[in-house]
């Protein structure tokens, strides 16, 4: 019996990076590209069509852009995919505008190939993706004082958590901030990562948060982490 396959939907206005992302995710045994977009209406439509795992998106593209793109996938409860926003380093506000869309992680044009792999590997698994490049500055604009919150990201106060974050909950989430996958907190907590899993879910749950990527920048502002 094989293992699933993580299904790819490859967004982004210009083909030579299509087939690129096409060229390197296909020859994964575990990775299968089912559909490509080249405009925001496109991935909205072959988001519902094809139902992928994981969605690279690109940011600036005709018709629709990627962020709006993102949130009407995100809203829509029947397609369930981690989408990574595809981005360069003078997009910072496109950055935190994809966060409030719903997000799950950024990856950068210039990556390599074995950093798109490890991305869509991470987000199909559930884990969410930050580069470490795209989250300083991420968390350097959301937690920095003089930065307005998105409205989806409202700063919490510690007073008001349903239920206190528990000493190996606050752990998980300091190795969380350090963009630690599932697999990397286990063994730095020499604990399963099924266990992880749930550690992860209770703090979601306490902070509010809609994903991963979100609880971290939430810890951030309330000096969890």
């Amino acid at each position: 019996m094989t293992d699933p396959q993580i299904r790819v939907l490859i967004v982004d206005d210009h083909s030579m990076l299509r087939a690129g992302f096409r060229t390197i995710l296909d020859i994964q045994p575990d990775i299968t590209v089912v559909g490509e977009a080249a405009t925001g209406a496109e991935a909205v439509a072959q988001a519902s069509a094809l139902l992928p795992d994981v969605i690279t998106m690109d940011v600036q593209m005709p018709d629709m852009d990627g962020i709006e793109a993102t949130r009407r996938i995100v809203a829509d409860p029947a397609v369930g995919a981690a989408i990574a926003i595809v981005t360069t380093f003078d997009q910072d506000d496109y950055l935190y505008q994809a966060l409030d869309a719903g997000a799950s992680g950024f990856l950068l044009k210039n990556a390599g190939a074995e950093d798109l792999i490890a991305a869509v590997r991470a987000l199909a698994a559930g884990d969410g993706m930050l580069a470490p490049e795209v989250t300083r500055r991420v968390l350097a604009r959301f937690v920095g004082a003089s930065a307005p919150a998105p409205a989806a990201v409202p700063p919490p106060n510690p007073t008001v958590l349903a239920e206190p974050l528990t000493d190996r909950e606050a752990e998980v989430l300091t190795l969380l901030a350090d963009a630690r996958s599932n697999a990397e907190i286990a063994t730095a907590l020499f604990i399963g990562e099924a266990t992880v899993k749930t550690h992860v879910s209770r703090i979601l749950q306490k902070l509010g948060a809609r994903d991963r990527v979100q609880a971290v920048v939430l810890a951030h502002r309330m000096g969890l982490a």
